[in-house]
């Protein structure tokens, strides 16, 4: 057959034209699509062979090949794989029939940046093309295993293309790069550089199955010529378990987790069915500095058939599981696909589901096979995975389970929700706990007096997360999680008369010194009521059952959002002298000028005591000075 020149379609013009002016926001990605091209030929080949041995392929050798030629500025990418026929080369590179042309170029003028367009590149399969943005001419060279025939495409990228037959074609395809001038400053690096070819195909290729052996170009030297293995072909994920080394896992994690210590512990995933993926995962030993920092960058590496596609894949884990490390290789995602596109895709959500729930129970099963290692993973990443009680309801349950918290029952180790309501007393409906800076300004909280006194368990929770949690979750096994700084607390036994008695003889006794107070503090205060939860402190304040507390104000204001102030509650200890006698005074004293300032005293002292401050600290010390002064 003669030479044909022909031309290509008015969309696949445009196309090229928008291929060759950087739609790539990464030129060296081109070499990442032909690589993966060469390899997909490969497999083929090997599938072919296995189906009909009679067939006349040499594979004995399957393998990638990259020849460089400095002095004639070309980079040829060849393969010993299936190769195409004359039709087939036509169909799939001279029409570019398959990629869905027309909507492609609808969408891409739609994307709204150089990432967006990326991916869809990806998406429609016309990675080859890419070879126009850093070269003036391609020719591809191919034949087809079987035949004795080969072809020979060739284009500069504008309107024509010739197509040729060739006798003497090797099985397999090569495709020469006839490189533009480099170019830095438009991120058009020399690709004739040996250090640059290793440096993409290590980032990009260094898991492919087959091995890529560069040819150095004959201007390095004779002994130079031997051909250099450039990837290392060790896909960990993708081995079974007994060919793998802790030390090469280790290795692996090192290297793209960036830290110098060994990991807590290894996840294998393998999913198989209608989505196929693997995935090796991580979980560190020490948490990294910046864990909560705005720009720490989260999230796992995503290959695709072995071909990698991306960093900090955020979407592949919630960000609760941010400090997870790893690699996820999907079957049949598609490759080049940007973060828009992803956060679309059914099977990235999908493989976020499984990771997820793999995660956890990985943690759970520790837990119970291996405390030292679940306290060292509790102690080092517990407040960030307690984020997901809040943003993850699907697998509240889950994280609930394996999530442990300090407590009264015990100064050191720490307790289960499901150990606590195992714990809890006769009678004992709500499972009740207390936030604050630290264990010891929690054990020394005025509310947590009664709760000592009956010997019942008050989880101590020091986690500005807590505030959260604890809020949203709301329950657990049908007990409800109560702060002892909210609401009314009633730890007296039911039916007891006698206390019942009591109580309504001290609210008859008390009732004109409250009122009074509330009038005096209204302006601070939401209510003044006697306590059944002090036994050693004057007063103290709480929020009300549904209000949010001081801290979690103080939460919402520090990420922007404007709350308004809640008033407290302020609760009296009837048994307490000081408050006896402040009783005692408002009923024997026509003048209680002074009582006003004993009780903004006692209000300030309430405040002080949970780790507050005074509305006006200045007025708090002043009347505290002058009272010293006068007791001396």
């Amino acid at each position: 057959m003669p030479t044909e020149t022909l031309e290509f379609q008015v969309e696949a013009r445009q196309l090229l034209q928008l291929m060759i002016h950087s739609v790539y926001s990464n030129k060296d990605v081109f070499l990442r699509e032909l690589v993966s091209n060469a390899s997909d030929a490969l497999d083929k080949l090997r599938l072919e062979k296995l189906r009909d041995d009679s067939l006349d392929a040499d594979v004995s050798d399957l393998h990638i090949e990259i020849d460089i030629d400095k002095d004639a500025r070309t980079l040829t990418v060849r393969d010993n794989g299936i190769g195409m026929s004359y039709d087939e080369v036509g169909k799939l590179i001279g029409t570019i029939a398959n990629s869905g042309t027309a909507q492609f170029l609808q969408e891409l003028r739609e994307a709204k940046d150089a990432a967006g367009a990326e991916g869809l590149i990806g998406q429609f399969g016309v990675g080859f093309y890419s070879g126009f943005m850093v070269a003036d001419e391609v020719t591809l060279v191919t034949r087809r295993a079987g035949e004795s025939q080969g072809t020979r495409w060739t284009s500069r990228g504008e309107d024509t293309y010739t197509l040729e037959p060739v006798d003497d074609a090797p099985q397999g395809t090569s495709v020469t790069l006839h490189l533009k001038p480099a170019d830095p400053e438009n991120q058009l690096h020399d690709y004739t550089s040996p250090w640059k070819i290793r440096e993409i195909v290590k980032r990009y290729s260094d898991f492919i199955t087959w091995p890529i052996r560069m040819v150095p170009d004959q201007g390095e030297g004779d002994e130079a010529r031997e051909p250099e293995t450039l990837n290392s072909m060790k896909a960990l994920w993708a081995r079974s378990r007994d060919e793998v080394s802790d030390d090469e896992y280790h290795e692996l994690y090192k290297h793209i987790g960036h830290d110098w210590r060994d990991p807590l512990e290894t996840i294998r995933l393998q999913a198989e069915g209608t989505f196929e993926f693997q995935a090796l995962l991580f979980l560190p030993a020490h948490a990294p500095h910046d864990l909560f920092t705005r720009d720490f960058r989260r999230g796992v590496q995503l290959y695709v058939k072995r071909v990698f596609i991306m960093d900090d894949c955020e979407a592949l884990l919630p960000p609760y599981l941010r400090f997870v490390k790893g690699v996820v290789d999907a079957a049949d995602l598609s490759l080049n696909v940007s973060r828009e596109i992803l956060q679309q895709d059914r099977h990235i959500e999908m493989m976020r589901r499984r990771l997820t729930k793999k995660v956890l129970s990985t943690v759970k099963d520790m837990m119970t096979k291996d405390r030292d290692r679940y306290a060292t993973f509790w102690r080092e990443f517990g407040t960030v995975l307690k984020e997901g009680l809040v943003t993850d309801p699907e697998n509240r349950d889950a994280i609930l389970a394996l999530a442990s918290f300090a407590s009264t029952h015990d100064d050191t180790e720490p307790t289960t929700l499901k150990s606590y309501v195992e714990r809890m007393k006769d009678g004992q409906e709500d499972i009740y706990y207390l936030t604050g800076e630290s264990r010891q300004s929690i054990e020394n909280s005025p509310h947590m007096e009664a709760f000592r006194d009956r010997g019942i368990e008050v989880l101590l929770l020091t986690d500005p997360v807590d505030e959260v949690w604890a809020d949203a979750v709301g329950e657990y096994d049908g007990k409800k999680l109560r702060s002892v700084a909210k609401g009314q607390i009633d730890l007296d036994a039911k039916g007891d008369d006698a206390s019942e008695g009591e109580r309504e003889k001290q609210t008859e006794d008390y009732a004109g010194l409250l009122g009074w107070m509330q009038e005096q503090l209204d302006e601070d205060i939401k209510e003044v009521r006697l306590s059944s939860r002090l036994t050693v402190s004057p007063a103290c304040v709480v929020s009300d059952a549904n209000d949010l507390t001081p801290a979690l104000e103080n939460m919402y204001r520090a990420m922007g959002q404007e709350v308004p102030r809640a008033k407290r509650i302020l609760e009296l200890n009837p048994g307490h002298q000081l408050v006896k006698g402040l009783n005692q005074a408002y009923k024997e004293r026509e003048d209680r000028t002074g009582l006003i300032e004993t009780a903004e005293l006692l209000h300030g002292l309430a405040v002080l005591a949970e780790g507050g401050q005074p509305k006006d600290p200045a007025r708090f010390v002043k009347l505290m000075a002058d009272r010293l002064e006068r007791a001396l």
